[in-house]
C-alpha cells in the first residue's frame, strides 16, 4: 500500500548513517523517493574511516517501501551540491523535503576550551555543521519553494531549553554548530513562509548510532547489555526518522515553523514509538536524573 508520502521527493544531505540514515529509511516505509547524500561509497571512503556507504542506505530505503538514490556529494563543496539539486530537478521536478543532517560527529576535540582544542579540527567542525548547511539551503530551497507545502528539517543536538546552557562538555566549535541549527531553523522558516514552506529543528536524543554501538561493543539486537551509564535512555535513529517522517505528513506542519524540536516530544504528539516500542524522553531524563546526580534508572522515561 501507498504510504503518506507517496510522490514526494526529498533529499537527505548526510545519510550514510546514524540519524541521516534513520531519516531517510522512515521516509522510505512512508512511500517518498529520497535522494540521499555522503561521501563514503563502495569505492571511496570519507575521513569517517566507517564500513557504511550511502548505497547501503538506498538499498535501506528501497527494502523499507521507498525509493533511494545513493549520490556521492560533499556538501562543503559548492559546485557538488548544485549538480545534486540539478539532478533532481532533471529527473523530479520537484523537491518537497530537505533534511540537513551533516554535523561530522568525529570533528571534537572533547573536553578541551578553546585555546586548547584543535583549531584545525574546529573550523572543520563549522564547515561541516553551518557553512555545509547553508550551502546546501542554497541551491536547494529554489526548488523547493516553488512547490507550497516544503519542509526543510535542520537536525541539531538539544532542545532549545537545553541549549540555553552552555555545552561545554563538548567543547565551543561543537557548541557554536549545533545552536546555530536552531537559528537557521528560525530564519529559513521566515523565508519560506511567503512560499508555503516551513522550517524547523529536530535534536534526536542519545543516539543509538552504529559508532556509539561500536564503541560501547554492543549491536543493535543487544544494545541493553552496554555498561555505559544512562545508555538505557538511548533511542535508535528511526526514532527520529519516524519523527520527520510524521511531520513531513502533516499538512499542518506550519504549525512548528521555526521552532526547535525532539524526537520525544514529537512522539508524543503523533503518536510514534521507538523500534523496540518504546518512547524514549532522553533529555527529560538528562535534567531529571543525569545531572541531579540521581542512579541511572529509565522508568518513566521511555
Amino acid at each position: 500500500m501507498a504510504g503518506p508520502l507517496q510522490g514526494k521527493v526529498a533529499l537527505v544531505a548526510g545519510a550514510t548513517r546514524g540519524a541521516g540514515r534513520g531519516i531517510a529509511v522512515e521516509l522510505g516505509a512512508a512511500s517518498a523517493t529520497v535522494y540521499g547524500t555522503g561521501r563514503t561509497t563502495r569505492e571511496q571512503q570519507s575521513d569517517y574511516g566507517r564500513a557504511e556507504t550511502i548505497e547501503d542506505t538506498a538499498r535501506l530505503v528501497d527494502a523499507a517501501g521507498g525509493e533511494g538514490i545513493a549520490v556521492r556529494a560533499d556538501h562543503t563543496q559548492p559546485d557538488e551540491v548544485r549538480e545534486v539539486v540539478a539532478r533532481i530537478e532533471s529527473e523530479r521536478g520537484r523537491l518537497d523535503l530537505l533534511v540537513n543532517d551533516l554535523g561530522g560527529e568525529h570533528l571534537t576535540d572533547w573536553h578541551k576550551p578553546v585555546w586548547e582544542h584543535s583549531l584545525r579540527i574546529g573550523i572543520d567542525r563549522l564547515r561541516v555543521g553551518i557553512e555545509a548547511h547553508l550551502i546546501t539551503s542554497h541551491f536547494a530551497l529554489g526548488l523547493l519553494s516553488r512547490t507550497p507545502g516544503g519542509l526543510v528539517v535542520e537536525l541539531t543536538d538539544g532542545t532549545a531549553e537545553y541549549n540555553r546552557r552552555y555545552r561545554g562538555d563538548l567543547g565551543a566549535f561543537f557548541d557554536v554548530a549545533k545552536t546555530a541549527a536552531s537559528r537557521m531553523a528560525f530564519g529559513l522558516a521566515e523565508e519560506l513562509r511567503p512560499h508555503g514552506g516551513t522550517a524547523v529543528a529536530v535534536t534526536p536524543g542519545w543516539l543509538r548510532s552504529e559508532m556509539m554501538l561500536d564503541l560501547f561493543g554492543v549491536t543493535e539486537q543487544n544494545w541493553r547489555e552496554a555498561t555505559e551509564p544512562h545508555f538505557g535512555i538511548s533511542e535508535s535513529p528511526r526514532f527520529v526518522g519516524r519523527a520527520v517522517a510524521a511531520l513531513a505528513a502533516d499538512p499542518e506542519v506550519a504549525r512548528w515553523s521555526g521552532r526547535t524540536l525532539s524526537s520525544a516530544q514529537l512522539a508524543q504528539v503523533y503518536g510514534l514509538t521507538d523500534v523496540d516500542g518504546s518512547r524514549p524522553d532522553c533529555w527529560r531524563y538528562i535534567e531529571e536524573v543525569v545531572e541531579a546526580g540521581k542512579p541511572e534508572d529509565v522508568t518513566g522515561y521511555r
